[in-house]
């Protein structure tokens, strides 16, 4: 016989904020941030870039990233989603930044890496996928302020294959969309 739960917000016992409580059981459902794993992909003196074939941004540029799927590291969580968005093998050499989006409870950690070989193509996430020189990137055509963030930040540190992770530029929490 399978048991009926129902729901209701309040706080738990211990707690100070308004959670899913188990109105049968008790049992505390926490909702917690999405984690978004990425990487600034370099070839040589170019970035690897993705034309979005989905939604949001459908059509706006983006580094490969999506988000974490359970029982992954991070690391392998970017190295996935720069094969399922660019069909693209990469080596992560460290992280370059972990940015907090509270407007859409994401936390994105996104790595530096190198493109391994020359091989690249759109995957089903994305309509193309391209190599740009630094002053190619259509800038007014990137997908999330968080791409402006990272592109800029891989700049600041275009020699180095790590650093000290980078956050949110100052006062900035991604809330305005290009």
């Amino acid at each position: 016989m399978t048991e009926t739960h129902s729901f209701s917000r309040r706080v738990p016992s211990g707690d100070t904020l308004e959670r899913r409580v188990c109105d049968t059981c008790g049992f505390v459902d926490y909702e917690n941030p999405k984690i978004v794993v990425g990487a600034v992909v370099r070839a040589g003196e170019k970035i690897l870039l993705c034309r979005r074939a989905i939604e949001p941004s459908r059509g706006r540029w983006t580094i490969p990233a999506g988000f974490m799927e359970l029982n992954e590291t991070a690391e392998a969580g970017a190295r996935r989603e720069a094969m399922e968005e660019a069909c693209a093998s990469i080596r992560i050499t460290g992280l370059l930044a972990v940015y907090s989006i509270p407007r859409i409870s994401q936390v994105q950690l996104i790595h530096i890496a190198e493109l391994e070989g020359d091989s690249f193509a759109a995957g089903p996430e994305s309509l193309e996928v391209r190599l740009f020189d630094w002053e190619e990137i259509p800038w007014d055509d990137l997908a999330f302020p968080s791409v402006h963030w990272a592109l800029r930040h891989r700049r600041e540190v275009w020699e180095q294959t790590a650093c000290a992770a980078f956050s949110n530029p100052p006062g900035d929490l991604g809330d305005a969309m290009p």
